[in-house]
């Protein structure tokens, strides 16, 4: 299943996945290399999806995802600063929480190597998983406390703020 939303999470929904990582990381941190691991691979996997579409589709499906995405401006921007410095600019899209499809489709479009896509897209977004992993290896306990000590005095009200907060997140 995480698999399946990380590929999700990379080609078609702009949710960051950490939302969904987070707790589950907290929840499970005996396996937690192993969420961070799966994540990767369903990202790396969902990036090949999107460099595809960008390299072979990129005038009806790629140019419909933009749209969909309301990412024109951005596209066009992030596609002059690939061919400036690609790689880099890959890598940065990826550590960052911008939308990793326009990468993805502008790197496919402009035919940047796949090799050097791939590599750009793993380290970023390892960095940004296993970062992850180490942080809520070493916070994890602490927040899992604070959150035991407070639901019961905060409930759903928490619930109420994430779910709005996803909700402007979303029509932004």
């Amino acid at each position: 299943m995480l698999f399946f939303m990380s590929a999700l999470e990379a080609t078609i929904v702009p949710i960051p996945l950490e939302l969904v990582l987070i707790p589950y990381m907290i929840l499970e941190r005996e396996r937690i290399w192993a969420i961070a691991s799966v994540a990767l691979a369903g990202c790396l996997v969902g990036a090949l999806i999107g460099y595809y579409i960008g390299f072979a589709l990129f005038d009806s499906v790629g140019q419909w995802f933009i749209n969909y995405l309301s990412l024109q401006e951005y596209y066009q921007s992030f596609e002059m600063t690939l061919k400036d410095d690609g790689f880099m600019a890959i890598f940065l899209v990826g550590v960052t929480p911008v939308p990793f499809q326009t990468a993805m489709l502008a790197a496919g479009a402009a035919a940047f190597p796949l090799s050097l896509f791939i590599l750009a897209s793993g380290l970023a977004r390892g960095i940004r998983y296993f970062g992850l992993a180490g942080l809520a290896l070493w916070l994890g306990p602490y927040a899992q406390q604070w959150w035991q000590k407070n639901a019961s005095r905060l409930g759903w009200s928490i619930a109420i703020i994430a779910g709005l907060a996803l909700l402007v997140f979303q029509l932004v």
